[in-house]
C-alpha cells in the first residue's frame, strides 16, 4: 500500500470525542503522538496496517 493515506476514526482517551486520523498506509507499524483536535491534549497512537490496507488504532493517554 505505497503512498496510501487511510482515514481512521478514533476516540480521544481524555474527552471521549471522536477524532479523525490520517494514517500512512505504507508503514505497517507506527507509534506517534498527536494532539486531540477537540481538547488539545497529547495522545499516544499505536497504528497497525494489515496487508489489505486496513488500519487498526489504539489511542492511549500520554504519560509524562
Amino acid at each position: 500500500m505505497i503512498n496510501q493515506i487511510i482515514e481512521v476514526a478514533s476516540q480521544c482517551p481524555y474527552c471521549w470525542e471522536e477524532i479523525t486520523l490520517l494514517v500512512d498506509g505504507s508503514i505497517e507499524n507506527q507509534e506517534y503522538i498527536e494532539d486531540c483536535e477537540v481538547c488539545c491534549r497529547p495522545i499516544d497512537f499505536i497504528v497497525e496496517v494489515d496487508e489489505q490496507g486496513s488500519a487498526s488504532v489504539q489511542a492511549r493517554l500520554q504519560h509524562e
